[in-house]
């Protein structure tokens, strides 16, 4: 597995808030950053992909880590990780579906445990199921 280093993420965050527009730049908490980042390597915790996917999404979405763009870090973080580990036929909805997620995780309508379910499905299904919008329905309404 490929993984996200300080230098690369923090590259990723520049290149978010320029194209994206946004307030202040930078990291609040450069510690905190890392151990995210070094903590997605535990294949105990975070033995698949989406388990790994979940855990930097939700971590960067949550944690504030960051000056501004919190929510657009996230995704663009997820999205590198999943290009670099060959991800790449799914990128494109993956993108599409957790941007819009990605306030409903921030104001704490989908937790983790309903987010692991969406990035799974992104990942390994061609749309969701039913009872999966179902749920996502039922939680951001």
């Amino acid at each position: 597995m490929i993984y996200l280093d300080y230098d690369i993420l923090y590259d990723i965050y520049l290149n978010t808030v320029d194209v994206s527009g946004g307030g202040a730049k930078g990291v609040i908490d450069k510690g905190k950053v890392e151990g995210i980042l070094e903590q997605v390597k535990n294949d105990m915790y975070y033995p698949e992909i989406e388990d790994k996917v979940t855990y930097l999404f939700f971590s960067f979405n949550k944690y504030h880590c960051f000056q501004d763009g919190n929510k657009r870090i996230a995704l663009s973080a997820c999205v590198q990780f999943l290009n670099f580990n060959g991800y790449i036929y799914m990128l494109s909805r993956f993108i599409r579906e957790i941007e819009n997620i990605s306030i409903h995780v921030a104001s704490g309508k989908i937790d983790k445990e309903l987010l692991i379910e969406i990035i799974a499905s992104l990942i390994y299904e061609d749309e969701y199921s039913e009872e999966l919008k179902l749920k996502i329905i039922d939680n951001t309404m």
